[in-house]
């Protein structure tokens, strides 16, 4: 095992004056609003979007489903967890009639007008489809409809992909931070 540092990008964009009301999902794919019930499909969906990504590597609980399931418990445990900033991204396959969960996100209310988005992850296999813009639209709507004048993530800076998205939705970063982890070297 060695010490490394990953670099993370504070992100954060500001909700006033931003219309939400039209979040599309693409076809065969809907969004399923926060319930107790689904705390468990939320830590599934996001041990399979991200166990086999770098940011596993940052936040090891990532790559642990066990993990995935402390880690969503302990965002719905907390004060300011908000219900109307998580979301579950569904797909209906009509090959199969079972639906599969491919996609989730997480937000809580930190104090002061800001919210917190915890975690977008969205399965490998449906990535491409603008499952990551909607899921984040719809949270912001949830922020927005909370009060909330202003919104933050964090997002390893090798994530170029989701940079992108999050510039895209009009994110910007704020500040540039280092993250250390123990990593297996082969």
């Amino acid at each position: 095992m060695a010490s490394t540092y990953f670099k993370r990008y504070r992100m954060e964009v500001d909700l006033r004056g931003r219309d939400f009301s039209e979040v599309e999902v693409s076809p065969g794919y809907r969004l399923a609003a926060w319930a107790p019930e689904l705390l468990e499909l939320h830590a599934q969906t996001k041990f399979l979007s991200f166990h086999d990504e770098m940011d596993a590597h940052v936040f090891p609980c990532l790559g642990d489903r066990m993990g995935c399931l402390r880690l969503m418990r302990e965002i719905a445990a907390k004060a300011g967890f908000l219900p109307e900033a998580t979301w579950l991204a569904i797909f209906d396959d009509p090959e199969t009639s079972q639906p599969e969960n491919c996609g989730t996100i997480q937000g809580l209310d930190t104090r002061n007008g800001y919210g917190s988005i915890q975690n977008v992850g969205v399965v490998p296999r449906h990535r491409g489809r603008g499952l990551g813009r909607s899921l984040l639209r719809r949270a912001l709507e949830g922020f927005q409809r909370a009060g909330l004048c202003c919104v933050s993530l964090e997002v390893t800076a090798e994530n170029h992909a989701a940079i992108r998205l999050y510039r895209q939705e009009g994110f910007v970063v704020v500040k540039t931070v280092f993250k250390a982890a123990e990593v297996a070297y082969l």
